[in-house]
């Protein structure tokens, strides 16, 4: 069993208490894959690890996320099956045998507990979250069309056997957040798949993950498996930024000129307002896992802007070249040189400002 946890040591104790019985009918070995958490969350499962066999500890320093510890966890266990699931009480521990029974029973490679299930009853989410989850399992199923029949593609409780999924989970990219989504979107539909109701309660106690960069994570995801993953996880999310920062651009440069400034002389405080705007997206969204804090963000900044220099400069000539010799549009001209400069600016920021190949 997998449990990936963050600041989730008010949890570890009860979710262990409901885990422990099912030693009655599986050798069993139960993995905290703990990212470091500050609340003496791997303190807990020491302790509790010193009283009970089956419970282990992973403890990873300068490692971070929900999916880059689902897949360690999976690499490491030791089991014939695996079961993935939350720490914080939402999956009731009852649905682990009935989930392992059915895999055995049907010779499924992954068995998907579901919260839009027919039979599945919710506790656990607020009608806003629900919505939204149910929009976005609405959006997964268009882009995997191999798997429409499954009702939840988001889902943190699932039971693999490793002989048919290892390869796949090998193979993922931990960036994502939502792990079976990636693992789903990556077979191209050659896992069998079935699905189980769960019984979603409400977390025992601490907060939910969600933020914005999930959200942002489950979007860039979509679009990678659309694009059929043919193009960077990140290089999507560093265009989608980019897109942000065509509009920051764009709106700068107009205020300016309505201000009286021509658009050449509007032009170049406009990209450097757009430079810093996508540097900071991108360091709270596209890089979050090696986000730069405190001096080292103004030292990433200064970095980006270096390392945008001489795009800024092509973003500049190539633009007020259009703007004279092509169209004299402002909105396309500053276009084309956004364009030019992209692929630079995506590769040259990756390695030198965020030290992420």
């Amino acid at each position: 069993m997998v449990l990936p946890t963050y600041n989730e040591r008010a949890n570890v104790a009860p979710i262990a208490a409901e885990l422990l019985p099912l030693q009655e009918h599986f050798a069993l070995e139960i993995l905290f894959v703990d990212d470091d958490s500050a609340d003496g969350t791997a303190e807990e499962v020491k302790r509790l690890a010193h009283v009970h066999d089956p419970i282990r500890l992973i403890r990873r320093v300068g490692r971070a996320g929900l999916s880059s510890a689902i897949k360690e966890g999976i690499l490491d266990a030791t089991g014939d099956l695996i079961v993935v699931m939350d720490c914080d009480g939402q999956h009731e521990p009852a649905t682990v045998e009935t989930a392992v029974r059915q895999l055995l029973a049907g010779g499924a490679d992954l068995v998907v507990g579901s919260r839009f299930h027919p039979e599945a009853r919710i506790h656990g989410l607020s009608d806003r979250r629900e919505r939204n989850s149910t929009w976005a399992n609405s959006v997964a199923r268009f882009s995997l069309p191999a798997y429409r029949r499954l009702t939840d593609y988001m889902s943190g409780f699932f039971v693999l056997r490793p002989e048919a999924v290892l390869p796949l989970v090998r193979r993922i990219d931990v960036n994502g957040f939502k792990f079976l989504y990636e693992l789903l979107s990556l077979s191209g539909g050659r896992l069998k798949v079935e699905e189980v109701p769960l019984s979603f309660q409400p977390r025992i106690a601490g907060d939910s993950k969600l933020d914005l960069a999930i959200v942002w994570d489950l979007g860039v995801s979509i679009l990678h498996t659309l694009l059929w993953r043919s193009v960077p996880r990140r290089a999507i999310s560093f265009a989608l930024v980019g897109g942000i920062g065509v509009l920051v651009q764009l709106a700068v440069n107009r205020l300016l000129m309505v201000l009286g400034l021509g658009f050449e002389q509007a032009l170049t405080p406009a990209v450097l307002v757009a430079a810093t705007s996508n540097y900071l997206i991108n360091n709270a969204l596209t890089f979050r896992f090696q986000r730069q804090q405190g001096a080292a963000l103004v030292r990433g900044l200064l970095k980006f802007l270096i390392v945008a220099s001489l795009p800024v400069l092509a973003n500049v000539g190539v633009a007020s070249a259009f703007y004279q010799l092509v169209r004299p549009s402002a909105f396309w001209a500053q276009l084309a040189g956004i364009v030019v400069v992209f692929v630079w600016n995506y590769a040259a920021s990756s390695r030198f400002v965020w030290n992420s190949p």
